[in-house]
């Protein structure tokens, strides 16, 4: 292991990386073209970027919006932005006109949360963002990555940065409130990257390479693979998020031709790949060089983890190299990993004790069993324990509670969002409103407690149900929402799916009897939507209570109902 010293800052880190062209950033453009940036180009041209930014008369502190496409813009402008200590504010791009409305209100609304007065985009993605200017937000202009850093250099003198600076905001896709913006500092990210990419993390080495079609606006993506390659020097290899959208191959391809070792993604995108591959695919595969497939941003499925090991065995996958990991933006990115190099772990726990915030063990194959995968162990210097929802009392292992934690990596709250901020920090321990409990010293997470389903006193976590319902053929995988709704005074149990129109009668019987197999719980209502038409975050999350929001005002686009669509199933 060979952690380099951790510098104060994201900028001092800049300074300190190796020169020479051996060692550097390759960014895939979204015409596949190659472009590669050692680290003192990537330096130098941040220094460039930093003197038009501040020319444009932003100072220290303040704040620009970023909705950037190609990775090598936006990475080298985020970096800009930091040197001359103006604060980034990431929001994702946009490439079609449908719902283009909403998309400004959201970008007005990060505008005005930021206090951003100056955008910077592309000519290409400027019509999606230009309708933000109309609105009441405070945003006073739109740049041009193509036109702000023409011409000769200004002149430039570069502020101190120090740990205690603000770095950048990570607004938070949420699920129905307004996004809310995680302040970020320096000194939070270097305590988080160094917490995660230090030996008791990935254990960083000199040969490692990282691999990543992940958003750059959200923090698995620019954290994981931008910002801590950067503080701990790890080369990386940046593809378009949109190619993995086209075809999973490309993704491990990438990784077979450039070695890579540490590559990360969501379980949506395990899956996809065990589905997408093809016998032929394998045989030019080898992926005997990646010794870090980690998973993380939405609740991992034991068998999509297994499915895919034995899926990519051929091409030389270890199993051992799948890495479960637990994060969100408020504590920077990661919270727990599981112990690198490792079988998987999980735990099948009996279904009725659960609903009982009991996670008792069952043998495997009891009916109605859970399974669930083990997110491994916190970090040194940091805190984390699970408490009782309402009483915030410490519980024992194997009792299910809100997880907390504490630490360098936390934040201090949401940027200018007071009752906010109360809500999620308490006596200095970030309540991250997911359910969880401990077995074995490793940390396991049920859900969200905002979307625990709770019937007849019972409590049911909807991505179990989600799972089961996503087997039943014709269902769209992965696109599967359940919830609660109250009917007279009772809660009952919606489950919504995505599949085409002709399987709307089928499915209507066939999902109720999966449910209540599997959880022996009744289904009031099933509704059957097209797909690509369940709401989902800007990360690719399911959003629930968006989902029941739409539902509620019968505004879901249900098959044969007004508004309804029917597509292809794309990735």
């Amino acid at each position: 292991m060979s952690l380099p010293d951790a510098p104060l800052t994201l900028v001092s880190a800049l300074s300190r990386l190796p020169r020479g062209t051996a060692r550097g950033f390759r960014f895939v453009t979204s015409k596949n073209e190659e472009r590669y940036y050692p680290y003192e180009q990537l330096e130098a041209e941040a220094y460039r970027r930093a003197a038009h930014l501040s020319a444009l008369g932003l100072s220290k502190g303040e704040r620009l919006a970023i909705v950037v496409a190609e990775g090598d813009e936006f990475v080298l402008s985020f970096l800009g932005a930091c040197v001359a200590g103006i604060v980034p504010v990431p929001i994702f791009p946009r490439a079609t006109f449908k719902g283009i409305e909403g998309y400004a209100e959201t970008v007005a609304h990060i505008a005005s949360a930021s206090g951003a007065r100056v955008l910077l985009t592309m000519e290409a993605t400027k019509p999606y963002v230009e309708p933000a200017l109309a609105k009441d937000c405070g945003l006073e202009r739109i740049v041009l990555t193509e036109h702000v850093f023409e011409g000769a250099t200004p002149a430039f003198t570069a502020p101190e940065i120090t740990p205690d600076d603000l770095c950048f905001f990570q607004f938070t896709s949420g699920s129905t409130s307004k996004p809310k913006g995680v302040v970020i500092t320096h000194s939070n990210l270097v305590a988080n990257v160094t917490a995660f990419l230090g030996p008791a993390g990935l254990d960083r080495n000199d040969q490692d390479l990282g691999v990543s079609w992940l958003p750059l606006f959200h923090d698995m993506g620019l954290i994981g693979f931008v910002l801590g390659p950067l503080i701990c020097d790890i080369p990386v290899v940046l593809l378009p998020t949109s190619t993995f959208a086209r075809g999973p191959r490309i993704w491990l391809e990438t990784i077979h031709k450039h070695r890579g070792t540490i590559t990360y993604a969501p379980n949506f995108a395990y899956a996809l790949a065990v589905k997408r591959l093809k016998d032929r695919d394998l045989k030019e595969l080898d992926l005997s060089c990646l010794r870090i497939a980690g998973c993380g941003a939405e609740p991992i499925h034991a068998q999509t983890m297994r499915d895919f090991a034995e899926r990519l065995a051929p091409a030389g996958f270890d199993a051992r190299a799948l890495l479960p990991s637990y994060g969100m933006a408020e504590s920077t990115l990661a919270i727990t990993f599981h112990p690198r190099g490792t079988p998987l772990v999980t735990d099948i726990v009996d279904a009725d004790a659960m609903q009982r915030g009991e996670a008792r063990t069952v043998a495997k194959g009891t009916p109605g069993a859970l399974e669930l995968v083990a997110c491994g162990v916190g970090f040194p210097g940091h805190e984390v324990k699970v408490v009782d929802a309402e009483a915030g009392a410490d519980l024992a292992e194997r009792r299910v509670g809100q997880i907390v934690t504490r630490g360098p990596s936390v934040t201090s709250g949401y940027f200018e969002n007071a009752e906010a901020t109360a809500l999620g920090w308490k006596s200095g321990w970030l309540q991250t409103g997911d359910l969880g409990y401990f077995a074995e010293g490793a940390l396991y997470i049920c859900g969200r407690l905002k979307d625990l389903i709770i019937i007849n006193g019972a409590n049911f976590y909807p991505q179990d149900l989600e799972w089961a319902v996503a087997e039943v053929e014709g269902v769209r995988r992965g696109n599967v929402v359940a919830f609660s709704v109250l009917r007279d005074g009772v809660e009952q149990l919606v489950v919504a799916a995505e599949a085409n129109s002709g399987d709307v009668e089928r499915l209507k019987k066939a999902i109720p009897e999966r449910i209540y197999e599997v959880a022996g719980l009744a289904t009031s209502y099933v509704a059957v939507v097209g797909v690509g038409c369940l709401p989902k975050t800007s990360s690719g999350k399911a959003q629930r209570q968006k989902t029941k929001q739409l539902y509620e005002a019968g505004s879901l686009a249900e098959h044969g109902k007004a508004g309804a669509t029917d597509g292809e199933e794309h990735g």
